[in-house]
């Protein structure tokens, strides 16, 4: 999904059907029907869905918007929901439903066909796709060599007006939540007030990708895939920006986990439970590295995009999903700081 601010997102639940009685609908009788609340990037979800509709022959009805919308609508519509099945970008809204206890868990079929670390310990959801942040920089206004060998680097005043962030897109959170993870609260406010000192600040990933490539700012704050998809939009020919990764498994280059789960809820949950078993398959995982997304397989074995570098030659960070929480403590810090 096209980064949307999570300040808009949050606001937006006012706005979209809560529950039935706001004529939602659901898949209702139809046996062979299941409803998807999907956050993921709209084409995938629709390359996935396609897929699995030609295999199975059951219809499945998708709600897009924003992973952090469709997470709290879930915790409005609560019983009432129409959704069978969540599938999102960022593992912290997984984790406050399944805090929740709104997540049925998996048939350990499917569990068993994920990296076990890379899944929560009770099952609830699984992983799809991986994704690295990192640091969009032009070779023109910096040199790769003088790029910071921590992302915590950024709060220094040399950094000031050198980097681009877009702290209420809903990807920033995790980058936060990473920082307090690993260096605790102190550590991750001192960051967040001198990115406020020092950082241009922009509503989207996306924009802050464009802005590094037009030269406009030196670095940007992104997940990897912005840049691969910025370059397949506009051509090779155009780029002028490169992509950086922290060394040494800093958290400035933490492995976010995009995940899949069923609502215990779910009116048809063996169809559900298909849906989720599908997108962790060999085949599932296939057409996540043969489209434009630009994500890494979750399920090993299985090649990412051959434009991308191997994840295991980025030595990104990994934290427990557990660990990196549910984003509730980032979103306050980044209120806090006056960054949204």
């Amino acid at each position: 999904m096209t980064g949307r601010s999570r300040a808009a997102a949050v606001a937006a639940v006012v706005l979209v059907c809560s529950a039935v009685a706001a004529g939602c609908g659901g898949s209702g009788g139809d046996p062979k029907s299941i409803v998807l609340y999907s956050g993921q990037h709209p084409q995938l979800t629709d390359a996935l869905v396609r897929s699995f509709e030609k295999q199975t022959g059951i219809d499945v009805k998708v709600r897009t918007n924003d992973g952090v919308v469709l997470a709290d609508q879930l915790l409005q519509e609560g019983p009432a929901s129409p959704a069978d099945v969540y599938f999102t970008e960022n593992s912290p809204e997984l984790e406050t439903l399944d805090q929740h206890g709104l997540l049925a868990k998996l048939p350990a079929s499917t569990l068993q066909q994920v990296p076990r670390e890379d899944a929560p310990p009770g099952g609830a959801w699984a992983p799809v796709a991986l994704r690295v942040s990192g640091l969009a920089y032009s070779p023109k206004l910096i040199a790769r060599s003088s790029l910071p060998p921590s992302l915590l680097d950024l709060a220094q005043p040399a950094w000031k007006g050198k980097v681009a962030i877009a702290p209420t897109d809903s990807d920033f959170p995790p980058v936060v939540g990473a920082v307090l993870a690993q260096y605790g609260p102190t550590a991750a406010k001192q960051w967040l007030a001198g990115l406020k000192h020092n950082a241009q600040v922009f509503q989207t990933d996306e924009a802050v990708v464009a802005a590094v490539n037009s030269g406009r700012v030196a670095t940007g704050v992104i997940n990897h895939y912005y840049w691969y998809r910025l370059r397949t939009e506009i051509g090779p020919g155009a780029m002028h920006s490169a992509v950086y990764f922290f060394p040494d498994h800093n958290v400035g280059s933490i492995e976010n986990i995009s995940g899949v789960a069923v609502l215990k809820t779910s009116k048809h949950p063996q169809l559900a439970d298909r849906f989720a078993d599908f997108l962790v398959s060999a085949a599932g995982q296939r057409l996540i590295s043969q489209g434009d997304d630009f994500e890494y397989p979750a399920r090993a074995g299985v090649a990412a995009n051959p434009q991308l570098p191997s994840l295991s030659s980025l030595a990104p960070a990994r934290l427990s999903v557990v660990k990196l929480g549910n984003d509730q403590a980032a979103a306050k810090l980044i209120q806090q700081s006056g960054l949204a």
